[in-house]
């Protein structure tokens, strides 16, 4: 599976799009009011002006505080929108009221420490209430604006950003979980190796050295010690043979006691499921494969939240499904490389596999016969 991951930069995007929207829709209202009324002039230009230059100081500041890349520039920034949030209003009129819920909204979002944040943004929602009475706001509506509209601005744009930093926290954990999966299976292999060749391969270093001491005084024991080292070496073949063979097979139960733990740890949502009882043997490779592909691809290239594993037989045939909400929202997906090796896995066991997605859902279905090919 290779479904689509909603990257954190297009969600930072789309929030900055409806903030600075939002802002240049306080921007525009009071300027076409003022325009109709006295005419288009001079002031009209310096308003667009003075609108693209606080339009794109808040949509820099906003962008990098989602993507947390602030420097010490943006904080010029937050200076330019405050400066225009309540100098405006307190130089313009009160056309201009809608201005500084720019200033508190990044006061949210531009501070390390949760003190700061918490000062800067209390102040500038206790000074707005005055600046607006200052500039002839009756004191109803300048009391139900400034403390009943304002301050639902700062969560709304907090919210935004710890969605963001959520999503990358998110991101860096489940890579951080398979490259771990991944080094403790290289870590398993090379402690099974080291444990199966260490002794044997000392063993045949030492033979040799004593068979090469016994060739010339005693010809009959150095050739039963050749023969020791051949047999020692029949054995570490053996031995090998039978690491690989237990480092490349899969049961399915075992990988499915696998991917209900991995996607837990994850925060995924995933029940483990039941198997029938009276599985043949020759089913537990190829559904195991599918099982452990699909977790990986779950866990790499989806935003699931939840997961569901059924295992189940019918007309003759063991099936495996594995859907998640972590899919593409459209039918159609490339089919990597993962999915494609899986369908000749299951192919070679007699077996069909189905991929398909649709509505954020994606759902794998791997069919193998009870009886072997």
């Amino acid at each position: 599976m290779t479904a689509p991951v909603v990257s954190t930069r297009v969600i930072a995007a789309a929030a900055v799009a409806l903030f600075a929207g939002s802002m240049v829709t306080a921007l525009a209202l009071p300027t076409v009011s003022l325009a109709m009324e006295a005419g288009v002039g001079s002031a009209l230009p310096m308003a667009g002006v003075f609108g693209v230059l606080l339009t794109a100081c808040y949509s820099r500041v906003l962008w990098a505080a989602f993507l947390r890349r602030l420097t010490w520039r943006h904080y010029l920034d937050v200076s330019v929108v405050g400066v225009f949030a309540y100098g405006m209003p307190l130089m313009a009129g009160p056309e201009w009221i809608a201005l500084p819920m720019a200033f508190i909204s990044v006061a949210t979002v531009v501070f390390t420490r949760p003190a700061v944040t918490w000062a800067v943004t209390l102040a500038s929602i206790a000074a707005a209430p005055p600046l607006l009475l200052f500039v002839g706001l009756p004191l109803p509506l300048a009391l139900l604006y400034g403390l009943g509209v304002l301050p639902f601005i700062a969560p709304m744009t907090y919210g935004v950003a710890w969605l963001c930093h959520v999503i990358d926290d998110l991101r860096e954990a489940r890579a951080e979980l398979a490259r771990g999966a991944v080094d403790e299976e290289r870590v398993r292999f090379a402690r099974d190796l080291h444990d199966t060749l260490g002794h044997t391969l000392h063993a045949i270093a030492l033979r040799a050295e004593l068979g090469e001491r016994l060739i010339t005084t005693d010809p009959g024991g150095a050739g039963a010690e050749l023969a020791e080292i051949q047999r020692i070496a029949r054995t570490a073949v053996h031995d090998v043979r039978e690491v690989v063979r237990g480092y490349r097979a899969t049961s399915l139960a075992t990988e499915l006691d696998g991917v209900a733990a991995v996607l837990r740890a994850a925060g995924i949502a995933c029940d483990q499921p039941e198997l029938p009882d009276g599985l043949p043997g020759h089913v537990h490779e190829p559904l195991g494969w599918v099982a452990r592909e699909a977790v990986t691809n779950v866990l790499r290239h989806s935003t699931a939240t939840w997961c569901e594993v059924t295992v189940h037989t019918e007309e003759g045939n063991v099936v495996l499904e594995m859907a998640n909400d972590g899919g593409p929202n459209s039918a159609r997906f490339a089919h990597g490389n993962g999915l494609t090796g899986l369908a000749e896995r299951v192919k070679a066991a007699g077996g069909t596999l189905v991929a398909e997605s649709g509505g954020g859902r994606f759902r794998i279905s791997a069919t193998v016969p009870l009886e072997a090919a």
